[in-house]
């Protein structure tokens, strides 16, 4: 587990949600929220079988020694580096898609397969990093907790057709609207076409179209935090609200989804996905860049 940034506990959550944990030391966790999600689930319960996390490293070293104790890691480390030939595989904790390549190259380079958190890659150059990995036979993964919300996977079928959705997070548009796009994007399937961005010193809007000629707004609103993980979908004969409710439930599922591709060699979603899903993130950012142009999905990935 290597990387701890400001505003991003998940060294604390992810290793405890593997590992176990100590609620004591866990209760000193700087992200309040950590503790009581964690605290609702049976302590006994509150592990994977067949993984643990053996070694942590944090940017600022005094972290390090803290999320041991919290989530029973055995080894804190001096660099990251210093896992290696240790570990079967790293998970790259950090939520910057702009550091992302050179927080994993040496661990991709050594031939460990890397799980990096979301979003994978906010920049051109830093996705087209990643594509090339992918195709020389690196293995990695990055996925948001969202995508295995059980809240998310609600039936819709009775709604007819849809012909709009919503779906809201809070914090940046870089950092967390990977966060309510993929709440939504296993529901629809890869196929978006364009980005448009409506921007102010309090968040974005964005209005994205989708082969299937749906329309799709995502709001990220920086202070919003109690509206995070709101989705709501509109159709033909009815409409229903979804709100993430598990936040415990859907790292797990994660997680799992991670060691289960580490066992079995099988892929949770094919990586062209989570591609399209990174150029959507550019598109936007380049949308209000460029004062709210309709930016081209086809346009974006014909650049890496």
């Amino acid at each position: 587990m290597l990387g701890m940034i400001e505003g991003n506990g998940h060294p604390y959550s992810w290793s405890g949600i593997i590992n176990g944990y100590d609620p004591v030391a866990m209760a000193n966790c700087p992200y309040a929220g950590i503790p009581i999600y964690m605290g609702k689930q049976s302590l006994d319960s509150v592990r994977i079988p067949g993984a643990r996390v053996t070694h942590i490293w944090c940017d600022d070293p005094a972290d390090a020694p803290k999320v041991a104790a919290a989530s029973l890691i055995e080894h804190v480390v001096e660099k990251p580096e210093d896992v290696i030939g240790h570990v079967d595989a790293v998970v790259i904790a950090t939520d910057d898609g702009t550091d992302h390549v050179r927080r994993a190259r040496p661990f991709v380079e050594a031939g460990l397969p890397v799980f990096i958190d979301k979003p994978m890659a906010t920049t051109i150059p830093e996705l087209r990093q990643f594509v090339q990995w992918h195709r020389a036979g690196k293995i990695i993964l990055s996925t948001s907790g969202m995508r295995y919300a059980p809240e998310m996977r609600a039936d819709f079928s009775y709604l007819g057709d849809l012909r709009w959705i919503t779906s809201f997070t809070c914090k940046t548009w870089e950092r967390y609207g990977i966060h309510a796009l993929e709440a939504v994007e296993p529901l629809l399937g890869t196929g978006f076409l364009t980005v448009q961005a409506h921007s102010d010193a309090g968040g974005d809007v964005m209005h994205l179209n989708h082969r299937s000629g749906l329309k799709f707004t995502i709001g990220a609103l920086h202070d919003a935090y109690g509206s995070f993980g709101a989705v709501h979908l509109y159709g033909t004969k009815g409409d229903l609200a979804l709100k993430l409710a598990d936040t415990y439930q859907a790292f797990r599922g994660q997680l799992v989804a991670f060691i289960d591709m580490l066992s079995t060699g099988k892929r949770p979603l094919p990586f062209d996905e989570t591609v399209e899903l990174m150029a959507v993130i550019i598109a936007g950012i380049r949308s209000r860049n460029q004062g709210g142009a309709v930016i081209s999905i086809s346009d974006i990935l014909t650049e890496l």
